[in-house]
């Protein structure tokens, strides 16, 4: 599983025109599920999304988590980050789970986030989406649950 994260001050993601998820201060959360995912990566990476330590704290270092900044997450479904470009000019999207399986986990990812206590929007599975963001920093972190080490 991949995630994309941005800090922000706002974001929003609109669905057909129509808001579908916005937040003030928090984590845009670009999400994508790969074929061999299951719902151990899932748990991997809320741990790591809510407490990663990317917030500035009083004295302006990056010390606080989302959860410790009182911060939102906006997660957004992102097949697209398992596009392969290696060859030719269009991505191959082998890597990326099943549209069923992707959803499944998708929805636990913010299920799991919300029992944990995190204030969590969403885009629309499977729909376009325009995302509108203003980064933080910019702070851009690249989460990967099969590169742990």
């Amino acid at each position: 599983m991949r995630v994309v994260l941005q800090r922000v001050t706002r974001a929003s993601v609109r669905v057909g025109g129509e808001t579908a998820g916005e937040i003030g201060p928090g984590l845009l959360v670009l999400l994508g599920v790969g074929r061999d995912d299951g719902e151990e990566d899932v748990l991997y990476l809320v741990e790591k999304v809510l407490n990663l330590r990317v917030f500035d704290d009083a004295g302006g270092r990056m010390n606080l988590s989302v959860a410790e900044r009182g911060g939102a997450l906006l997660v957004v479904s992102q097949f697209t980050l398992y596009g392969d470009a290696r060859r030719g000019r269009r991505p191959s999207w082998f890597d990326a789970a099943s549209p069923e399986t992707a959803e499944r986990l998708y929805e636990f990812f913010n299920a799991e986030a919300r029992r944990r206590g995190a204030r969590v929007e969403t885009g629309s599975f499977r729909a376009m989406m325009e995302v509108e963001l203003v980064g933080d920093g910019p702070v851009t972190i690249l989460l990967d649950s099969r590169k742990l080490f």
